[in-house]
């Protein structure tokens, strides 16, 4: 065998063997084992978390040490916590690429929740934007808790005096990522014709009334129980998916907002204008590499043709909270509650939020 034979046979070994063992790596899961116990005298709060990755059954409820603001932060009694997708992913430590990022093995942060909305009870030093008594929403971990502490200077705004702390906090993460995916990714304009596929779920339920507020037409894609909860939102039209195709109409829309991810980038494309956009926001469930495959099509494709074709990632921040309070402050938009659970059930949250039908959000209250 000829030495360049063996030498590439060798390096494709040694690649094999590292991908296999950094699959197993990333893949590991260790097993829960139950935490410390807090120490007599410290006060203490409840609070939903998860010591290893798995399923909902992993979750328990438990009496952490109440945390305390330091230099800048402030403390939050939280009222309501939204839930999304982002959560059950770090639940289960998947993709697991995540775990890159969150823990390998087990999750750094054993706390659960993103989403929140309170009252802030404590102010530490330094701390000028915020007084005890804000009722505030915004985005930290550990949100499924009855306290949490964050940076004052994060993203964190105040809730307008016509919204509840659940309309609230079901907002940041859904809102924010409609949000940005139609004012910073396709730069929608007035008179263009939008189409949100997954009109009904908490991105688009968005994205449909904030699309609206822009000046565009714009276009849901839902199933049929939930029609009529698409037009409230202020859609022109509604397409049922059960019923008909938008990518097999013929019609053409200058943008596309996409939450799920059901159609070919080659569908999605004849039902874009030449020079129309499509922003992927969700995409298909896997462990490995099912979500990706999606976005990299549209990346390897955008190169070849006049539409722009991406994936986003949205980007909490306290000026764009600070505008979605004003779109319900002023009745632009509304938050779509489908459930409410108790902090006792966020294993039944979680479990409602996977199986993919949720209308609008879901939100746990505290009280």
């Amino acid at each position: 065998m000829k030495l360049r034979y063996k030498i590439g046979g060798g390096i494709l070994a040694v690649l094999t063997i590292a991908i296999v063992a950094i699959g197993l790596v990333l893949s590991h899961t260790e097993e829960c084992v139950p935490g410390p116990t807090v120490q007599p005298g410290v006060t203490t709060m409840k609070s939903a978390v998860y010591r290893c990755y798995g399923s909902p059954d992993v979750i328990t409820v438990e009496d952490l040490a109440k945390p305390a603001p330091g230099d800048g932060e402030v403390l939050v009694k939280v009222q309501a916590a939204g839930v999304n997708p982002y959560d059950w992913h770090h639940l289960r430590g998947s993709p697991y690429l995540m775990r890159m990022m969150i823990g390998l093995g087990k999750p750094d942060e054993i706390r659960l929740g993103a989403d929140f909305a309170g009252v802030i009870e404590a102010v530490g030093p330094n701390v000028e934007k915020f007084s005890v008594g804000d009722r505030v929403f915004g985005g930290s971990s550990g949100a499924y808790s009855e306290y949490l502490v964050m940076s004052a200077n994060r993203s964190l705004a105040r809730i307008p005096d016509n919204v509840s702390y659940q309309e609230a906090a079901a907002l940041p993460i859904a809102a924010i990522t409609a949000l940005q995916a139609l004012r910073d990714y396709a730069e929608v304009k007035e008179g263009q014709r939008v189409l949100i596929n997954g009109a009904s779920g908490g991105v688009g339920t968005y994205a449909v009334q904030i699309a609206k507020s822009m000046g565009a037409e714009v276009h849901g894609v839902c199933s049929t129980r939930n029609v009529e909860l698409v037009k409230s939102l202020g859609a022109d039209r509604v397409w049922d998916y059960k019923k008909e195709n938008y990518t097999e109409s013929g019609e053409q829309f200058d943008v596309i907002i996409d939450n799920v991810g059901n159609h070919s980038i080659t569908a999605q494309r004849r039902s874009l204008t030449p020079n129309g956009q499509l922003v992927m926001v969700g995409g298909q469930k896997g462990d490995w590499i099912a979500p990706l495959v999606g976005p990299l099509k549209a990346m390897i494709v955008n190169k070849f043709v006049d539409q722009e074709l991406g994936n986003m990632l949205a980007r909490l921040s306290a000026e764009d909270l600070a505008e979605l309070a004003r779109l319900m402050e002023e009745g632009e938009m509304r938050t779509v509650i489908d459930k409410q659970f108790s902090l006792a059930d966020t294993a039944d949250a979680l479990r409602y939020s996977e199986t993919g039908r949720t209308r609008g959000k879901i939100v746990i209250s505290m009280e």
